[in-house]
Formats: C-alpha cells, sequence, structure tokens
C-alpha cells in the first residue's frame, strides 16, 4: 500500500476539574462530573517525512489560563526523537492558543492553514471578547510575520500537505476549523482536533460550549464520519480516552500510536 503513514499523539498538558457544563453546550442533566480536558499534538511521520500537527501552548500561556503544563510540546518532540528544526511542515488545525503557541520554534517549517481562520482571526469578530478569548495576539500576530515571510500555505476547503496526507475546512469551533486525514493501514484516520473536543461530543451530538458556529460544527460532525469512514478511525482533539485505547509509543513521553486499532470499538 503506497503512502501509508503513522500517527503519534503527543499529550503535553491537561486541565482539570471540569464540570459537565464546561464540555457539553447541554449537558446531560444527570451528570454531575466530567471528564479532564487532555492537550495533544499530533505527529504523522512516513515516506521520510515528519508533519506536525498543531504546535500546543508554553509555559506562559499555561499561566495564564490555569493550565497544568507537563512539558512544553517541543520537548515531548525530542524526547520522541524529534528536533523541532527538522520539522518542514507544520499543520494548524485553528488558531486558538492551545493550537497555534511555540509559532517560534520551528523555523524550517511552513505552516498550514485556512484562509477563513487568518480572516477570522484578524478580524472584526476579534472585536468581541467572548470570540477573541481563545486567541493570543501575540500567537496571531506571529503567524502573520510568517505569512509576510512566505512560510504559509493558505488552504480554501480542501487541501493536500503530502500524498495521502490532506486538510478539510469544517468549520464550527473557530470559522476556519480544519481536520486533517492521513492514510494509514488501517484505512483513514481523521484528526479531528476541536471539531470534537470529546468522542462525546460527536455521539451524542452535543456540540463543546466554545464554538463559533453551531450549525457548521454539526455539519463537521458529518463530514469527519464520511472522511474516516469508520467510527474507530476519529481522533477527538481533547479526549484522556485516547491515551486509554492507543497502545504507549514511548517510555520518555507520553505517546500514542494512533495508527494502531483501539482496545475497543465504537462501532454499533
Amino acid at each position: 500500500m503506497e503512502n501509508v503513514y503513522e500517527i503519534y499523539a503527543l499529550r503535553y498538558a491537561t486541565m482539570s476539574p471540569r464540570t459537565p457544563h464546561m464540555n457539553y453546550l447541554s449537558p446531560d442533566p444527570h451528570e454531575t462530573t466530567a471528564s479532564d480536558l487532555d492537550y495533544f499534538v499530533w505527529l504523522i511521520r512516513g515516506g521520510g517525512r515528519d508533519i506536525l500537527v498543531d504546535t500546543g501552548f508554553n509555559a506562559e500561556e499555561a499561566g495564564l489560563r490555569a493550565r497544568k503544563l507537563a512539558l512544553n510540546p517541543v520537548d515531548a518532540l525530542a524526547r520522541f526523537g524529534v528536533k523541532a528544526e527538522t520539522i518542514r511542515d507544520v499543520v494548524v488545525t485553528h488558531m486558538h492558543y492551545d493550537h497555534a503557541g511555540n509559532l517560534d520554534l520551528f523555523p524550517n517549517a511552513r505552516f498550514h492553514l485556512q484562509d477563513r481562520e487568518m480572516s477570522y482571526a484578524t478580524g472584526r469578530c476579534m472585536c468581541f471578547g467572548s470570540l477573541r478569548h481563545p486567541f493570543s495576539v501575540e500567537h496571531v500576530t506571529l503567524m502573520v510575520r510568517h505569512v509576510y515571510s512566505e512560510r504559509v500555505t493558505f488552504h480554501s476547503g480542501d487541501g493536500q500537505i503530502a500524498p495521502g496526507v490532506t486538510v478539510h475546512r469544517v468549520g464550527g469551533h473557530s470559522d476556519g476549523l480544519q481536520v486533517v486525514r492521513v492514510e494509514t493501514a488501517r484505512g483513514p484516520v481523521v484528526l479531528a482536533s476541536d471539531a470534537a473536543h470529546f468522542y462525546g461530543n460527536l455521539h451524542r451530538r452535543s456540540p463543546f460550549p466554545i464554538v463559533y458556529n453551531i450549525g457548521d460544527m454539526c455539519r463537521g460532525w458529518e463530514i469527519v464520519e464520511h472522511l474516516a469512514g469508520h467510527p474507530d478511525r476519529i481522533i477527538p482533539g481533547h479526549d484522556p480516552l485516547v491515551a486509554e485505547l492507543y497502545p504507549r509509543a514511548s517510555d520518555q513521553t507520553d505517546a500514542f500510536a494512533l495508527h494502531r486499532a483501539p482496545s475497543r470499538s465504537f462501532a454499533k
């Protein structure tokens, strides 16, 4: 099989405790506890190249937002044997603080971003605090600098990063949110990022409360399911279940092999 990749989820931070209203726009009224929030970046390996999906946040941002940072994602990559300067392609699924930090630590990378995300992050919606809050002006400004340095490739809807690695705009959580479809030995795996923070957002059809367009978010679930072709090939952006379902891939850092089959299935 040509163009088959390995995918690794690298966990670098957590947030707890949480309440059901923090995870679901319309939570089950019988629930009194809620899952923690884990933070990941994703490494795609194959064809002699490493592709990074998202860049996480640093200690300063963790302090500002009361997140528990285990280590900087760059250090997590280093423990996994990947130096930041060797990364040539970085897919930024969207520009919220936990997905678009550390942009200055990948000196040789080209950043892949949706047109609509840059327009959203620099446009009139940022005049409203509730929409602006998940963004960092420093991250957005640095991405603008990368645009002026000709280091950003913009995509409009669907795009290809490499043979067998494609991006697809779904919007919803952020206007230019994109997901990544990767060909693996077990079939196409979709890194859903924040199209579904948790498996529950997708399976219950219940949005995560931070949302720009609920209609796009709901339609995004259908797009993700179509792209993956099987519920076990969808990877949510922040669910601690990922670390339980997928085999550990390193003794040095929290890395999990997503190209392997999960320990249990969501198929009905």
